[in-house]
């Protein structure tokens, strides 16, 4: 086994390679002084510090977790704390956050055409316009080839910013990439009865897990910004579906912590999270290493859309984070019952960082916001966490102001 600092080594000089000997080259373009349309409040620390911090992570992220292909020239994000080190979740949070970094990283269509590269390289064995979720280190598909919903979300929305950023006339048409995938989600990824997303392309009609769903992919951004680019009212459907799901399990299920389980079951009528073990663990039905998500997701509408759902979603989840924490971040524990209840130790960033997203929407929030941004700015980059790390990188760039903005 290589030993991380030369890894470490291997992957700068990679990067270096790639963007032309200037890994990160940050462009002081403007923030918009609103940062998004609908925010309620933002951290208090300065802008020009949030984005050299934003900057700093995003290199060490790098250095950490960007790897060769399989000696086919292109890029992959390793994933080291996951089932196999090459998962579809993993390449499109990878194209997001190069697509996102644009602004401020000269070489982040290098490291996106990289990603980019190896994603069209591995498609699933059952939807060829899907990605296969789980490659082992000589990229072979593994466990069927299938799909996982939750990297083919993140990588038709980063196309969709890639065509906004650079324009679809390079090395790849990004637009027609993207509508041919958003196309694919919904032909091989929406229940039929729930407009509820599936869990992959191999979640058939008469399959035990067809009524399961993962509130972690429950991301209504992408739903909006799928009708957008298509014109398919579908997409407005789906996104109803979901965002009255979320709200019916926080009323119904938690209306306390508002919390969100890992995976649900049902329909409409009879939506609830699910019993024991389903997928994962036997803490399939509570606030897991899923559901953290949840917050950074449907804050993330709440400060673009300002959906009264989602901003409600988001303010539930502040509210009770804050009480049971009295305010520090330190104390968050990484998985919870629905009722609130830890179950496991505190401090893992996949469930404190995404709070910072929601905090947010939230115009009571303000002392706890900058207590999570310190602690995100604070935090460095651990090249065994692959899932925290890049997910708390995905928050910084939108806690900084700078996510995209919606087209």
């Amino acid at each position: 086994m290589i030993r991380w600092p030369f890894a470490r080594t291997v992957a700068a000089l990679l990067i270096l390679a790639l963007a032309g000997c200037d890994a990160v080259t940050v462009l002081r373009a403007p923030v918009s002084p609103g940062f998004y349309p609908h925010e309620a409040i933002r951290p208090s620390a300065g802008r020009a510090e949030m984005r050299d911090r934003l900057a700093a992570y995003y290199r060490d992220w790098q250095a950490a977790f960007v790897r060769p292909g399989c000696g086919d020239g292109t890029l992959r994000i390793h994933s080291p704390d996951a089932a196999y080190p090459a998962i579809a979740e993993a390449q499109g949070y990878g194209l997001v956050i190069a697509a996102s970094m644009a602004a401020l990283d000269a070489g982040a269509r290098r490291l996106f055409d990289g990603i980019l590269g190896f994603v069209l390289a591995h498609p699933s064995s059952n939807d060829a316009d899907l990605m296969a979720a789980e490659l082992d280190t000589g990229c072979v598909e593994r466990d069927g080839g299938d799909s996982a919903t939750d990297g083919d979300l993140d990588i038709a929305y980063a196309l969709l910013l890639a065509d906004r950023t650079w324009g679809s006339a390079g090395s790849y048409d990004y637009r027609a990439l993207a509508l041919r995938r958003i196309a694919a989600i919904k032909r091989s990824t929406v229940n039929r009865d729930s407009s509820l997303l599936l869990l992959g392309d191999w979640s058939t009609p008469g399959s035990p897990l067809y009524g399961t769903s993962r509130t972690s992919d429950w991301n209504p951004v992408y739903f909006r910004a799928f009708q957008a680019a298509t014109g398919d009212p579908a997409w407005a459907r789906i996104g109803a579906a979901h965002r009255a799901a979320a709200d019916r399990l926080q009323r119904t299920f938690s209306p306390r912590t508002g919390l969100m389980p890992d995976f649900v079951r049902g329909t409409a009528a009879d939506l609830a999270p699910v019993t024991g073990r389903v997928l994962e663990t036997s803490h399939d039905g509570d606030f897991g290493f899923n559901a953290c998500r949840t917050p950074w997701r449907l804050g993330l509408d709440a400060l673009l859309s300002g959906d009264a759902v989602s901003t409600a979603a988001a303010r539930r989840m502040t509210a009770w984070f804050r009480s049971v924490t009295g305010g520090d971040p330190a104390r968050v524990g990484s998985g919870y019952t629905l009722a609130g209840t830890g179950y496991r130790a505190v401090g893992d960033n996949a469930f404190w960082a995404p709070l910072a997203v929601a905090a947010m929407a939230d115009p009571d929030a303000q002392r706890w916001l900058d207590a999570l941004w310190q602690r995100l700015a604070g935090t460095r980059v651990d090249p065994g966490n692959y899932f925290g790390d890049t997910l708390q990188l995905q928050v910084m760039i939108v806690v900084s102001g700078n996510y995209p903005l919606p087209a």
